[in-house]
């Protein structure tokens, strides 16, 4: 699969107007990138409760709909990629107190890329139930856009047409 590239300048690209450019990647390669996408969907994404996690991944899934009923395939995985992120992240400030995972920063030449870089994991400490049940209610709303079979369709043909 091709890998999302960090190499075009997306503060300056408009991806609703070339989709073409335009990789899905692996997980939420991109997610804070991607315009207009990102502009229009981060302003909803919170989880730092139950009740914020659940009027966040409505919201959020709701757009999700929204971009498929428009055929904006790009959208739709944006939003995808959202409803993930704020599961992994509730996730890590469930097991992580402060939400660091790792010791030490990222080295330079490794800014924007998913994973730990060789750096050790910090110890999870004893999970935060309120963390945890605001994961749990964005993964439910991100299995239920990775099972759309709309969104898989677009998904194959978007994949098949540019890469």
């Amino acid at each position: 699969m091709p890998r999302f590239d960090y190499t075009l300048n997306y503060a300056q690209l408009d991806l609703r107007a070339q989709p073409e450019l335009y990789r899905v990647g692996v997980g939420e390669q991109g997610v804070l990138l991607v315009q207009p996408y990102k502009s229009e969907l981060l302003p909803h994404w919170r989880f730092a409760t139950p009740d914020a996690a659940r009027e966040s991944s409505e919201t959020i899934h709701t757009m999700f709909l929204a971009y498929l009923k428009a055929g904006e395939f790009v959208g739709a995985d944006m939003a995808r990629k959202f409803l993930q992120m704020g599961f992994t992240r509730s996730r890590r400030y469930a097991n992580h107190k402060g939400g660091k995972k790792y010791a030490g920063p990222v080295p330079a030449d490794k800014k924007g890329q998913s994973g730990a870089h060789g750096r050790p994991e910090l110890p999870r400490q004893p999970e935060d139930p309120v963390k945890a049940e605001s994961a749990r209610i964005f993964k439910a709303k991100w299995d239920e856009a990775e099972a759309n079979e709309e969104y898989n369709r677009l998904k194959k043909a978007h994949k098949a047409r540019y890469g």
